[in-house]
């Protein structure tokens, strides 16, 4: 409720994690680090600028926030005992530090330490962020009061991997034949890969290399407010729980740079590790931003396996759906493609309702959905529904459907028949699995964790062997356009995939395959080759 000194921030009303119970306060004194999102010029809808790209430049002009707004910001946080730690016209945000006592008078959140079974001890909030009524119209969003976990792995956990197949899992080469991709090894591309915990182990890449016969290719680790462990890192840590987590964690690193590194050996990779909650993922696209802006180094694509229900309102907060949302938006207009898995809990996500649910950040208008697919024992490639998973997809109750997404695919919710549609694409998540390398042993594994970096190389390999005069180009939109013969580019270079569904239970409903697009594996899998022939030509 706004008071004399303070008004609402709106959109920051948090839920209370249904399995969480209360343990202690917070300590006054413990210092806090939140980041501030600031206003900034409106920026372009997802109908905009379809196949055109901005340069760093022209986006920092156009779209930073100002820096009399970041200036008063901190003149007023200042009178709270808050330490401005960085500031970031170009990302539209402000890191400030402070004590939870000074944090607490100038937000007023209420928060305390709890305790859940799924997520363990962590600080976590409910209900609406306060801010200084000074600030009201220029702070859009507060984040880092609540430590909650809204990056959920996708893949299986990796301690039931490595149990084998009755056929052999794909290897570089096999990915490369299967789904056709151009020549060429990546080089002279840059490519981007999110992570939310765990480290990257130089050994194990170094084996897998060495075992599919690919050079060793240059992986840059990022820290972005986490550890970008080492290996010898994670076995010193004393917590034997926080041991396992982020060994558990690392799988998910492994898996995403040796599928990237193996197809695309002469890429230059960059890997950003960043804390689990809103407040990481903003950091990290933001990092994304702030790196590429500086340098003028472009990742072609940035590779994200992570997520959580768009629709759970009871753990993301609306501004930092939005948040997250602006910083996709301000990276498709630099032309990055972001691949984002559609999630492994089919139809349902995992909640326990009788409603379907899509996975955010994949729902989003500005990135590319990666759903996952499985081979039978004949060879037929069908939409991944097994024991050990489902592919995510279906219709948003968040985001309206764009223009250029002209497809007739209705909700089986029977409410917003006309959100945006997921997946957009869609590669191998299920049997027989990825070959791959972790703690020196061979290790198959999949699910749509590892269908997005196969779709980050295929689009580094297509944009290397695409002439100068077709700049790297969000991707996305183009897949749903007229080519040359007045066809979306879609159906001709892709194999549709028309066996299977996405129904979980629950809740009991979901998505079918079937000829062009659907909803439970977009266009299909990819003919990479096909695919680079189109792009050509648009």
């Amino acid at each position: 409720m706004a008071s004399k000194t303070h008004v609402v921030l709106t959109g920051s009303k948090r839920g209370k994690d249904p399995t969480a119970v209360r343990v202690r306060n917070v300590d006054p004194k413990e210092k806090i680090v939140v980041t501030i999102g600031l206003r900034g010029p409106d920026l372009p809808g997802p109908d905009d600028y379809i196949g055109q790209t901005m340069t760093p430049k022209e986006l920092a002009k156009k779209f930073s926030a100002r820096n009399e707004d970041a200036d008063k910001v901190a003149k007023v946080l200042k009178t709270f005992g808050h330490r401005v730690e960085e500031v970031s016209l170009v990302t539209r945000s402000m890191r400030v530090s402070g004590t939870a006592e000074a944090m607490e008078a100038a937000f007023k959140p209420d928060w305390a330490i709890v305790r859940s079974p799924r997520q363990g001890r962590y600080r976590g909030r409910q209900g609406l962020i306060h801010i200084p009524k000074e600030l009201e119209g220029i702070v859009t969003g507060v984040f880092g009061l609540d430590q909650r976990r809204m990056a959920h792995r996708k893949s299986r956990a990796a301690s039931s991997a490595g149990r084998g197949t009755a056929r052999s899992p794909l290897t570089p080469a096999c990915i490369e034949e299967h789904y056709n991709f151009p020549s060429g090894d990546g080089g002279g591309q840059s490519i981007a890969i999110a992570e939310f915990g765990g480290g990257y182990f130089k050994e194990d890449m170094k084996k897998y290399c060495n075992q599919f016969h690919r050079s060793v290719p240059n992986v840059q680790r990022i820290p972005v407010g986490a550890p970008a462990y080492t290996l010898q890192q994670i076995l010193d840590l004393q917590d034997p729980q926080l041991r396992f987590i982020e060994l558990e964690s690392s799988f998910e690193v492994m898996m995403d740079v040796e599928l990237i590194g193996g197809l695309c050996p002469n890429a230059d990779i960059s890997v950003y590790f960043s804390t689990t909650g809103q407040d990481g993922w903003v950091n990290l696209l933001n990092k994304v931003i702030a790196e590429t802006i500086a340098t003028e180094v472009v990742p072609v694509a940035l590779s994200i396996s992570c997520g959580w229900a768009e629709d759970d309102q009871d753990q993301w907060s609306l501004n930092g759906l939005d948040h997250i949302n602006e910083r996709l938006k301000q990276l498709s207009r630099l032309g990055i493609t972001t691949c984002v898995a559609s999630g492994d809990g089919g139809s349902g996500y995992g909640i326990d309702d009788s409603h379907a649910h899509v996975d955010f950040p994949s729902s989003s208008p500005y990135v590319m959905g990666v759903g996952g697919t499985m081979l039978t024992k004949s060879g037929e490639e069908v939409t991944w529904n097994d024991s050990d998973g489902a592919t995510g997809g279906g219709v948003s109750t968040v985001y309206p459907r764009p223009d250029w997404q002209d497809v007739h695919v209705a909700s089986v919710n029977l409410t917003h028949l006309d959100g945006r549609v997921v997946p957009d694409v869609s590669a191998l998540a299920g049997e027989p699995y990825y070959d791959l390398v972790f703690l020196g042993f061979r290790w198959p594994q999949a699910g749509t964790s590892a269908s997005a970096p196969v779709w980050a190389a295929l689009i580094a390999r297509i944009n290397a062997n695409l002439p100068q005069d077709k700049p790297r180009r969000f991707l996305t939109p183009l897949l749903y356009t007229n080519s040359i013969q007045n066809l979306p580019v879609g159906q001709a270079p892709f194999r549709h995939i028309t066996t299977g569904n996405n129904i979980s239970t629950p809740p009991g409903i979901g998505y079918y395959a079937g000829p062009g697009f659907n909803a439970a594996t977009g266009w299909g899998v990819p003919d990479g080759k096909k695919l680079l022939k189109c792009l050509r030509m648009i």
